[in-house]
């Protein structure tokens, strides 16, 4: 068992560690981002910072505290919310990539929560984009996508 005050100093360096570094930090040295990437970034960060979940299943307004708690931690929570991100397959891969960011400390179960009501949130507030994006995709890729919606949304209970 380990004493208390190890856990308490234990939970103190990590909010020093995550306080000197900053937001953000998880970029590779070297690592610049292109200029579409930075305009995209830009534009999605200049919208609205958060969504009016009030009429969304009880499941998916639970899912929006990890969201709005974890994602806030490494960008403006704008960023995700004004994305052009609306298929499950490419909220899987941004969150796989955010999870493994210093400083995240998003973990396995909150991934899911994040990932669910992404993907719920597109389905609703960005039907249409969706519903265009998936036009644009093969029939074997739009079978998948519409497979993992499908599987959120099954789950949800009205």
């Amino acid at each position: 068992m380990i004493p208390m005050n190890t856990k308490l100093l234990a939970g103190f360096l990590c909010v020093v560690a995550v306080a000197l570094t900053g937001p953000g930090v998880g970029r590779a040295r070297g690592e610049e981002l292109d200029e579409a990437t930075k305009a995209r970034i830009a534009k999605a960060e200049s919208g609205p910072a958060t969504i009016d979940v009030s009429k969304y299943p009880q499941q998916i307004q639970d899912d929006y505290g990890p969201f709005s708690q974890k994602c806030a931690l490494c960008h403006k929570l704008s960023r995700p919310v004004n994305s052009d991100y609306v298929l499950p397959g490419e909220w899987g891969r941004y969150i796989k990539r955010m999870m493994y960011k210093p400083g995240s400390g998003i973990n396995g179960t909150e991934a899911k929560q994040i990932y669910e009501f992404l993907v719920y949130d597109s389905s609703v507030r960005k039907k249409t984009d969706l519903e265009a994006k998936l036009k644009t995709l093969s029939a074997d890729e739009r079978a998948a996508e519409e497979k993992k919606l499908k599987e959120v949304t099954d789950k949800i209970k009205p």
